[in-house]
């Protein structure tokens, strides 16, 4: 038995530390396919907090500072627990707002 898997990377997403504020904004698109790895950086100069849905504070960022959730990457296709299809990554604001930088997300799915 063979379990061919292949890393597909989704688009980067980005939102530049003008937009974000102490309200919740995405970052960029919700993700059309299941994920197996999400990466996020918060690469402003402040702390960041962090939700999947744009209400509850699930993380919190210091700044300069990544997050890796690696849920399934050892896993064959189906196999494993997956970031859902329509998630989508929020970030504001932990009080005070940041003068420089961006919060970046990377996500990557499986396939054949």
């Amino acid at each position: 038995m063979s379990f061919l898997v292949r890393v597909k990377w989704q688009p980067l997403r980005s939102l530049g530390f003008a937009s974000i504020s102490g309200v919740y904004m995405g970052v960029g698109a919700a993700f059309d396919v299941a994920l197996r790895m999400l990466v996020i950086e918060n690469l402003t100069n402040q702390t960041m907090l962090f939700s999947f849905d744009g209400v509850t504070d699930n993380f919190v960022l210091p700044a300069g500072s990544p997050v890796i959730f690696d849920f399934c990457s050892n896993k064959t296709i189906d196999d494993g627990f997956f970031i859902a299809e329509g998630t989508r990554v929020y970030v504001k604001d932990a009080g005070v707002a940041p003068t420089s930088g961006s919060v970046y997300v990377a996500a990557v799915s499986g396939g054949f």
